[in-house]
């Protein structure tokens, strides 16, 4: 059995993971070799230890074949936010790729307004350049729900 390798989370909790996570973690693979890690324990500052949990939880269903029963329904939008940095940061593709399409179906259908709340963008634009933008493109607001505050 391959020898576990310790992360070191952002709050100070110490996990112990299996080597084919570590190898996942594209952040991780100058510090893991074929043997294990080359440090004692590989520090983590940009993951919290709520991440780490749900990381190694998708891990252990996607070893088992079981991805679709992992949820992020969970989550509030901040959460999601915060755990798709997490995921960028390590650089796990599969469950980045997961946790993007997760952020997609909460802003899918969402008026304008909504999605720029969701990722704090400042509408820059004034009321008249924004109504101008509007009628020139007006067939992509098409169902937008355009004054709703969803």
């Amino acid at each position: 059995m391959a020898k576990l390798i310790s992360v070191k989370t952002c709050d100070d909790v110490v996990f112990e993971i299996e080597p084919s996570l570590a190898k996942n973690m594209k952040a991780l693979q100058p510090l893991v070799d074929e043997d294990g890690a080359k440090v004692s324990v590989a520090p983590l500052p940009n993951v919290s230890s709520n991440h780490m949990t749900m990381i190694m939880e998708y891990h252990r269903l996607s070893d088992a074949g079981k991805v679709k029963e992992f949820s992020v329904e969970k989550l509030d939008n901040e959460e999601l936010k915060d755990f798709l940095l997490a995921v960028h940061y390590l650089d796990l593709e599969a469950l980045f790729e997961f946790l993007t399409l997760a952020v997609a179906n909460r802003i899918e259908n969402r008026s304008v307004r909504y999605v720029r709340e969701y990722f704090g963008i400042q509408n820059d634009f004034t009321p008249e350049e924004e109504a101008a933008i509007r009628e020139k493109n007006a067939w992509t607001f098409k169902g937008e729900g355009i004054e709703s505050e969803e």
